[in-house]
């Protein structure tokens, strides 16, 4: 392969990758400082940065990077355009990881912590994992998650479903409504799990390993479904957060009514979320993690062949083949809408029950329904 188009030109490297989001060919180490920035710019709240990063890079290299990236499919240019929001975090705020055991997540954790470190956030963190009792593959990728709490010297809390929703499992779940739409429990079970556990640990924040490929799949999907008002929120880089503090939150408790403020007390609070790698690729965290060498769990889980998001996968793959700047035009497609509280728990919701008190019921009352509303 070509020099590396990002080293000095007194002694370029040898090029080991090419980019897939921006065509770059760049040496190993390279690679790592532009990752590494690109995800703490999107942390600053500076927009997707892909092609600034790669052009102020540039500047101090051969200078080839500003007419890779600028390509007629202009990669980078939308969310170079995107507005300037507020940073994901707050100096001394508790900030829980998901944690699975996967690239994502191990990936994830890492940056955090080596960025932690770096630029001094002033952060908190833990590792927040859930056991969803799904035999022969989650107890592999809890051991990867231990291990990953002790290689960064982080906190962690496993949470399992049994303990949490009545003795339920997600084996269990699929004997009951079989192996077509159990994806839908355990993904409604699995946030409002992290919720809950984020309470208990008393943390502020939430950071999931969500990446540009899972956001472009979850639009596509809500597009294929006609499902207007997830499309509308489906690509925020933060959720949650307490609806009470917004003037025009129909959730917002009036002061001069006690009975309402100490039921306000009572609910679980909403935690906000967050996606670091919501630009992030997937095919550079998977690079990143192979050439950092860190320990993570590779095993699809035995319950994803079925499911519906593998259809929105495998067309982002297509896509991204015949023009990589795909996927980053669909995490930029949409707009944020507001959300509100379920009526019965308290968790994040756009309707009046969230997903997860809906599907309790019916499986409480043998009526299990798959479908999403």
């Amino acid at each position: 392969m070509a020099p590396c188009s990002l080293c000095p030109p007194a002694a370029p490297r040898r090029a080991l990758i090419r980019r897939p989001k921006t065509g770059q060919a760049v040496c190993k180490e390279c690679f790592f400082r532009v990752f590494e920035t690109e995800v703490h710019h999107t942390i600053l709240g500076r927009g997707q940065g892909m092609a600034g990063v790669a052009a102020g890079l540039s500047v101090k290299g051969k200078g080839r990077a500003d007419s890779e990236t600028g390509s007629s499919d202009q990669r980078g240019v939308e969310a170079e355009n995107e507005p300037m929001r507020r940073g994901l975090f707050r100096r001394g705020e508790r900030v829980a990881i998901g944690a699975s055991g996967g690239k994502d997540s191990t990936v994830l954790a890492y940056i955090m912590t080596l960025l932690n470190k770096r630029y001094d956030y002033g952060l908190d963190l833990c590792l927040l994992s859930i056991d969803e009792g799904i035999s022969g593959y989650r107890d592999a990728s809890l051991d990867t998650v231990k291990l990953n709490a002790q290689q960064y010297d982080l906190p962690l809390k496993i949470l399992s479903y049994s303990e949490l929703y009545g003795g339920w499992t997600m084996d269990k779940v699929v004997a009951e409504v079989g192996k077509k739409g159990n994806c839908t429990y355990c993904g409604v079970f699995r946030r409002q799990a992290l919720d809950r556990g984020a309470d208990l640990l008393e943390v502020d924040h939430i950071v999931t390993g969500h990446n540009a490929d899972d956001v472009a799949e979850t639009v596509l999907m809500n597009v294929l479904r006609g499902d207007l008002p997830r499309l509308e929120r489906c690509t925020a880089i933060t959720t949650g957060g307490d609806p009470s503090s917004s003037p025009r939150s129909s959730c917002r408790p009036d002061p001069d009514d006690p009975d309402e403020s100490e039921l306000s007390s009572l609910l679980p609070k909403t935690i906000k979320r967050s996606k670091p790698f919501k630009y992030a690729y997937e095919k550079e965290i998977v690079m990143y993690a192979y050439f950092k060498k860190l320990d993570y769990h590779s095993t699809e889980c035995i319950y994803a062949p079925t499911a519906y998001r593998g259809y929105a996968r495998a067309l982002v793959k297509d896509l991204e083949a015949v023009r990589p700047s795909a996927i980053v035009d669909l995490v930029l497609l949409m707009w944020v809408s507001r959300a509100e509280k379920c009526e019965r728990c308290g968790s994040l919701t756009s309707q009046k029950l969230c997903q997860a008190c809906m599907l309790l019921e019916g499986l409480n009352r043998g009526v299990a329904r798959v479908e999403v509303r």
